[in-house]
Parts: C-alpha cells; sequence; structure tokens
C-alpha cells in the first residue's frame, strides 16, 4: 500500500508525501526503500537521514528530515497495528478433524474447532469453540480447553489440566508433566506422587519448548495475561499472578508464589517455597533465595537491591586497582617501621 493509506489505518498523521509504496517493516539500518521504520529512541534520530527507509512512524516532529513522518500517540501501538498489516499472508487454517487424528471417547468438541494431522485427544477431554490444535499435538484424558485457543505442532497437556481462552500454546511446550518432587527411602530416590493439575487462565501466552509442571496436590496456576518465552521451566504447586512476564531460559522452583505484574528477565530464577510480591522486577540471570516485598527491583546472585547491586559491581572492577593501591601503602608502612 502507498505511505498515505498506511497513515490512515494506523490513525497518524502524515507529515511530506504519501506517495510511496511500502511492503514491510524494517529496522534504522536494515530497512529498504519498500519498507516503513520506526523511532521510539531519541538518541537514534540522527541515523534516519541516512536510512533507506520509504517513512518513519515517530511520536513527533522531526524537523529537517525530508522522508515522510507518521505522527503518532504510542509508536508500540502502532507498530503492533503495522506489523499486523504486514504479516505474511499464510494459507488460513480451517474448521474440522483431520482423518488421521485419533479422538477418544465421549470428547466434547465446540464448533470451529480445527484438529490437525495425528492429533491425539484422550477420553472426557474438550475443546472450546475455534481453538485450534495443530499437527502431533496430545491432549490428556478429563483436559478442558477453552475458546480461541492456538496450540502449535507438538504441544502436549497432560490429564486434569484446565486451560481458559485465548490462550497460545507455543510448539513442543509441556503442560501437566510430573514435578520433580522426590524422596530418599529404602536407600534410593523415590517420586512423589503428583495427583494435582495444571490451571492457565485467559489470555496466557507460552512459548516453545517451555514446561509447567503438575502439582503435588490442589493446582499450579498460571495467571491470566501473563506471557512465558520459550525455555521456562515452571515448577510444581507455583502460583504465578496476573499480567507476569517471564523471559527465556527462566526457572520457578516449587510451590513459589509471584504476586501479579512480576517481572523475571533472561536466566533468573525463583527458590522454592518463596513469596515475590507484586510488580517485582528482577534482571538477568538473578538468583532470587527468599521472599520479596512488592515493588522491589532485584539484580545479581544472590538477587539483591538493584541500585546497591549495580555499585557493588562498580565497586568489584576497582579491586585489582585498590590492591595495587594497598600493596604501596605496605610498602610504605614498613619503610616507616623501619625509620
Amino acid at each position: 500500500m502507498i505511505v498515505k493509506q498506511l497513515a490512515e489505518k494506523i490513525e497518524a498523521e502524515l507529515i511530506g508525501s504519501g506517495s510511496a509504496v511500502v511492503d514491510s517493516v524494517g529496522t534504522i539500518e536494515a530497512g529498504q526503500a519498500s519498507c516503513v521504520t520506526f523511532v521510539t529512541d531519541k538518541n537514534r534520530i540522527a541515523k534516519l537521514g541516512e536510512s533507506k527507509a520509504a517513512a518513519v512512524i515517530c511520536a513527533e516532529k522531526i524537523d529537517g528530515l525530508e522522508k515522510p513522518q507518521l505522527i503518532v500517540k504510542d509508536v508500540n501501538a502502532a507498530l503492533l497495528k503495522t506489523l499486523k498489516i504486514f504479516a505474511p499472508k499464510l494459507k488460513p487454517i480451517k474448521a474440522g478433524i483431520d482423518s488421521t487424528a485419533k479422538i477418544g471417547e465421549n470428547v466434547k468438541i465446540a464448533e470451529g474447532v480445527s484438529i490437525g494431522a495425528f492429533v491425539v485427544i484422550d477420553d472426557q477431554a474438550q475443546v472450546g469453540a475455534n481453538s485450534i490444535i495443530e499437527s502431533g499435538c496430545r491432549i490428556g484424558e478429563n483436559t478442558k480447553i477453552g475458546e480461541n485457543c492456538r496450540f502449535d505442532s507438538n504441544v502436549v497437556i497432560y490429564h486434569n489440566c484446565k486451560i481458559g481462552n485465548n490462550v497460545i500454546i507455543q510448539a513442543n511446550s509441556v503442560i501437566g508433566s510430573t514435578g520433580f518432587g522426590y524422596v530418599f527411602t529404602n536407600g534410593s530416590h523415590q517420586l512423589m506422587p503428583h495427583n494435582g493439575g495444571v490451571v492457565i487462565e485467559d489470555f496466557v501466552e507460552i512459548g516453545a519448548n517451555s514446561c509447567v509442571d503438575r502439582a503435588k496436590f490442589g493446582n499450579t496456576i498460571i495467571g491470566a495475561g501473563t506471557k512465558i518465552d520459550n525455555l521456562v521451566q515452571i515448577a510444581h504447586n507455583v502460583v504465578i499472578g496476573k499480567c507476569c512476564l517471564i523471559v527465556a531460559q527462566v526457572g520457578i522452583a516449587g510451590s513459589s508464589k509471584l504476586g501479579d505484574g512480576v517481572v523475571m528477565a533472561g536466566q533468573s530464577g525463583a527458590a522454592d517455597n518463596l513469596e515475590i510480591g507484586d510488580g517485582v522486577m528482577a534482571g538477568a540471570q538473578s538468583a532470587i533465595t527468599h521472599n520479596i516485598p512488592a515493588g522491589k527491583k532485584l539484580f545479581g546472585s544472590p538477587a539483591f537491591d538493584s541500585m546497591e547491586a549495580f555499585k557493588v559491581i562498580g565497586l568489584t572492577k576497582r579491586l585489582p586497582k585498590l590492591f595495587k593501591q594497598v600493596k604501596q601503602l605496605e610498602k610504605q608502612m614498613e619503610k616507616l617501621k623501619e625509620e
């Protein structure tokens, strides 16, 4: 479409010509002549003059820039709309059950559901309206899946799990596997029975190759609106609040509880039986080993207040210089003693 049409679709004020044709979104550096770029950081405005992009989405007018500008209140919201407009046009998924799928007894499948090749749905399971279960998935006995869900290829949902509405689970993730709970008895480690389930509330999204273990009793719970990245491990009986962000390679040990709006950055982790308050933010590779009150920002291993952690890191870098100074002072002290 031409830039003018794009401006209308994302409700932007157009400054400059709207006649150029655009067909994609690109970064300032990599953008080609047929793409639209964007700027969310004022420090990157200077690079726009060298960009090949046909137009730029920005929050305010950029003086001296000859490139057409699409002025919006929220660049990220406009970028979301633009990416959807230029998303790849894939073959639409049709409702129906593939002939190779295996459906158990007393399974309830609502209208508009799509079940792909070699899917297995065990007895007593339920699938809500307009949900998509792609090839190779396995849905366990007595599991309930809500409306408008999408499970990508090879997702496994074990028995007695409950999945809400508008849930997305990407390929190869596993929900409801037995937790890592052992007791040492009679000379060996014995696996504790995990008789509970998993509850995933509405609008949760889970990335590829992530695992949510079932509870020993009760349920492991993922709160509404929470987004979980790839390669994340959620242990048995964990409770995660609403609208949390759990980034790649995070591990949360058994029976820990996270409040609403918690952010755990990549490779961070929480020990077992902890309580982490609302709005806590843990930086990358932080190791949470104790209860954390609401609103705290953490960093380090073990994790503590981020401002203090950054001071410690800064001082640690100065240790070689300080050590050299101490050695010099020791020599001076020895000379003074000799005198």
